[in-house]
């Protein structure tokens, strides 16, 4: 058999420019590839083989004095009496800058309503707003009287003298621990969320008292990331330098858009704020390192929303806690979550069926649906 070497010159020709052409691509991609796949292996590496995070916790240890001068801001409006001399279920805190009065005004007409939740759910929860001062120093004296006016109306606004920033929101966390420690301790539970998210408030009360009936400790839920990695890209607004945290791997942590701890854990969250660096601006990942250090564990509740809004459907209106980016549409997912009907439908076997074949379908798409997992179909 004769060997055609012209043939096997230009083979090995071909396989060499298939391999430049391959390392060029890697090469000019490889940021991309390192965000995208190396990073999530090292972190999931580091989250399933090593699982443990307590060396990041020393690392981040500071002393009191110092603790405090990061985050010591002084109230401008704050109201100690709130829960006084009350029965607190829920002391649910909403994030929410000085400019953001339209959802502000919608929470306190929908799901945040305190008068509808004392007398249609019988129990007591305490909805506080929490903010910084306006970001543009050259507006802030006008929204700050906008701010006054609109507190003498509602009552329900505590304010610091931070900036009301994206890089400040674990000031804005530590301010929520720090007041429900001084103000409002006897509070059950305490919950923490974005002014664009929907809670069911009557799902949530009702869940909320089995668990008190269970009298549970060490509790804290939401929609739990489990070995997420730091973002090292500049252009993300989620952006991490080594410097400032330089593992592979974030501890576990709830996404911030909503979560809610028992009062227990929250002073647990209290004490270790009061030891940690808190410079680290991603606030749900402080609080996440925070609860490694008391040894609480983030528990995942498959009705907390991710980024995404959960699918309007009756049948996810049923188990709904919360979904999340909802502004404009609010009043009318209130109108609709909350209609009797709601429970009618499920109800019942052929009703739990007929669910439960709905939200396999709205669930369990082929696709990333950053809203409840698929297994939520079946609870």
């Amino acid at each position: 058999m004769f060997l055609n070497f012209r043939k096997v010159r230009k083979w090995k020709c071909m396989q060499l420019m298939t391999t430049c052409f391959i390392v060029s691509i890697v090469t000019i991609c490889w940021e991309h590839l390192d965000h995208k796949v190396v990073s999530h292996m090292k972190s999931y590496s580091y989250r399933y083989l090593v699982n443990s995070y307590n060396f990041v916790n020393k690392s981040m240890v500071i002393s009191l004095e110092e603790a405090e001068s990061l985050h010591n801001y002084p109230y401008l409006i704050n109201h100690e009496g709130k829960c006084q001399k009350q029965n607190v279920l829920l002391l649910l805190f909403v994030k929410s800058p000085p400019e953001n009065v339209k959802r502000r005004r919608s929470i306190r007409s929908t799901w945040g309503n305190e008068t509808y939740i004392q007398a249609q759910l019988r129990a007591t929860v305490k909805v506080v707003f929490v903010l910084g001062v306006h970001r543009n120093p050259l507006q802030r004296e006008r929204f700050q009287k906008e701010l006054l006016e609109e507190d003498s109306r509602h009552g329900d606004l505590v304010q610091q003298g931070f900036v009301d920033a994206f890089h400040n929101l674990t000031i804005k966390l530590i301010l929520q621990f720090k007041w429900a420690h001084s103000f409002c301790g006897h509070a059950r539970f305490v919950m923490s969320a974005d002014d664009d998210i929907f809670v069911h408030m009557p799902n949530l009360v009702g869940y909320l008292r089995e668990m008190e009936h269970r009298g549970v400790q060490g509790f804290w839920i939401g929609r739990v990331h489990r070995g997420a990695p730091p973002i090292r890209r500049k252009d993300s607004k989620y952006y991490v330098p080594y410097e400032m945290y330089q593992w592979s791997s974030y501890p576990d942590y709830t996404a911030g858009a909503g979560y809610v701890v028992s009062g227990d854990v929250a002073e647990k969250i209290y004490q270790a704020s009061r030891t940690l660096n808190a410079t680290l601006y991603i606030d749900d990942v402080f609080m996440g390192i925070c609860a490694v250090k008391m040894g609480v564990a983030a528990q995942e509740h498959v009705f907390f929303s991710g980024e995404g809004k959960a699918p309007y459907h009756k049948c996810i209106f049923d188990k709904m806690m919360t979904s999340h980016g909802h502004v404009e549409d609010i009043h009318y997912l209130w109108k609709e979550a909350t209609n009797l009907e709601v429970k009618h439908t499920s109800s019942g076997i052929i009703g739990k069926l007929y669910c439960t074949a709905v939200k396999l379908y709205l669930l369990c798409k082929p696709y990333h649906f950053n809203t409840y997992p698929c297994k939520a179909a079946f609870s």
